[in-house]
């Protein structure tokens, strides 16, 4: 199944009694003081209020209202509506409603002209990205790509998967920076990938095209070689699915969901982006290191960019998808995936900060070369550990 936009939240509940409330609150404000005061002005307020987030007919209504109960609240009180003293405030009434429904026109249109520019990048993606089959071999595979919601640039975000005689080999990466720039080495580290993937006769071999690219990416753009990198996850399946070589360049770690229990598969040492294997940095290994799991059968691998753990709450919370991917599911990647962006909507009120691409392995329950091992089992090869 190719990327597609999860739906987000309903608009939340409150907002459409908002108008209610607040000429509710007027009501009861001016029946509760003397009557010498006026808070006919909290009235007039209330279509202003409400402008940006209603239709243009959602506000006159709410003008209308308003007036109404502007003509209501002097019976209540005993004197009549519309005298002398009334003309102004009245006049600056209409005023301010007229006035709200022009802001909520120009509301309208910027959200129309931001909502134009997203649908053109996230179309630019979705030809940068194309959609992987839905079934290699035995592996059932889902990806997703979901913008974010607060600006319309290209994102850095990118993944692949590929068939070869060495196994099915994949990556997830996300390039530093957003716009034109990260679309040139997203196409680049894509191109790489795919030739790589067929060429390389072992996974360091990949990581190593990957890295040479982006830096000469850098070297050609006049840079020091330092200023665009890349995190990334270059994987290798086993035929069968059932066998899982990786190797991690600073990326967040990929997750198994198995018979509802998630684990992080972390590297056994950390490594540098791509595009930083020259930097002398302690305690991080300038060799490539690989780290190979054992998969269950009917697991489920899920790769992801930072785009997910770096979502927050409305209190700066960091979201977890772990506890929601520890509960029963289906061992089906595209459920799997539905049910995480769900729950990080659901998180994040309907708003991402980042970019957020997400790439599924699932294993049929129906394998036919039997269950895999524990999915504790975890080695890293020192003989592949190295720079090739």
């Amino acid at each position: 199944m190719g990327p597609t936009r999860a739906l987000p939240p309903r608009e939340r509940r409150w907002l459409r009694w908002l108008p209610a409330a607040l000429i509710l609150g007027v009501f009861v404000l001016d029946l509760l003081t003397p009557r010498g005061v006026r808070v006919f002005p909290l009235l007039a307020a209330v279509p202003v209020l409400v402008a940006p987030w209603f239709s243009l007919a959602g506000t006159i209504a709410t003008g209308a209202a308003a007036l109404l109960a502007a003509v209501v609240l002097p019976l209540v009180k005993g004197r009549l509506p519309f005298g002398v003293d009334d003309v102004v405030p009245f006049s600056t009434f209409v005023t301010l409603t007229l006035l709200a429904a022009v802001v909520n026109r120009l509301l309208a249109r910027e959200r129309r002209q931001l909502k134009n520019a997203r649908e053109v990048a996230e179309a630019v993606q979705r030809a940068v990205l194309p959609s992987p089959p839905g079934r290699i071999g035995p592996l059932a595979v889902a990806v997703r790509y979901e913008a974010a919601a607060r600006e319309a640039a290209i994102g850095g975000d990118l993944y692949a998967i590929r068939p070869t005689p060495h196994g099915v080999r994949l990556m997830i990466a996300d390039v530093r920076g957003k716009g034109l720039g990260a679309v040139q080495t997203v196409n680049a580290l894509l191109g790489t990938f795919h030739e790589a993937a067929l060429r390389a006769p072992d996974l360091p071999s990949v990581v190593c095209w990957l890295e040479d690219r982006v830096q000469e990416a850098n070297v050609a753009e006049g840079g020091t070689g330092l200023e665009t990198f890349a995190t990334a996850v270059i994987a290798e399946l086993s035929a069968d699915g059932f066998t899982l070589r990786m190797a991690n360049r600073g990326h967040p770690a990929p997750l198994l969901v198995h018979c509802g229990r998630t684990r992080p598969l972390e590297p056994g040492m950390p490594s540098l982006p791509l595009g930083l294997a020259d930097l002398d940095i302690p305690n991080v290994l300038p060799d490539i290191p690989v780290d190979q799991y054992a998969l269950p059968e009917g697991a489920v691998l899920v790769l992801f960019t930072d785009g997910v753990v770096e979502a927050r709450d409305h209190r700066g919370d960091f979201y977890d998808p772990i506890p929601r991917l520890s509960r029963p599911l289906p061992p089906d990647p595209d459920h799997v995936l539905d049910a995480l962006l769900a729950d990080l909507y659901r998180y994040t009120a309907g708003h991402l900060d980042d970019d957020v691409a997400l790439l599924a392995i699932g294993l049929p329950l129906d394998a036919n070369d039997g269950p895999g091992k524990d999915p504790d089992v975890h080695r890293r090869e020192a003989d592949d550990g190295r720079r090739v």
